[in-house]
């Protein structure tokens, strides 16, 4: 007799919702990723302006206040937006 089992390709319902939960660091994260990768381009037209490294300095504050956020207890915690 064969037995069969389960396969599950997928994150569980819990994998999903802890990923739901970090999401606001993820999106930061990505926002300072793209930061960087203007940084990098605009070497190649003339280096990078005085908007980029702004726009790179607002990133790194953002993921830091997300991830500060989160970190907190969940009693203390706002919503992260």
């Amino acid at each position: 007799m064969r037995k069969f089992h389960r396969i599950t390709d997928g994150p569980s319902a819990a994998e999903l919702a802890e990923i739901e939960a970090e999401w606001p660091l993820i999106a930061a994260e990505l926002d300072l990723l793209d930061a960087e990768i203007n940084l990098i381009n605009a070497a190649d037209h003339g280096g990078p302006t005085a908007l980029d490294w702004r726009r790179k300095r607002r990133a790194e504050a953002k993921v830091t206040r997300v991830a500060a956020e989160l970190a907190a207890p969940p009693t203390l915690r706002k919503a992260v937006a």
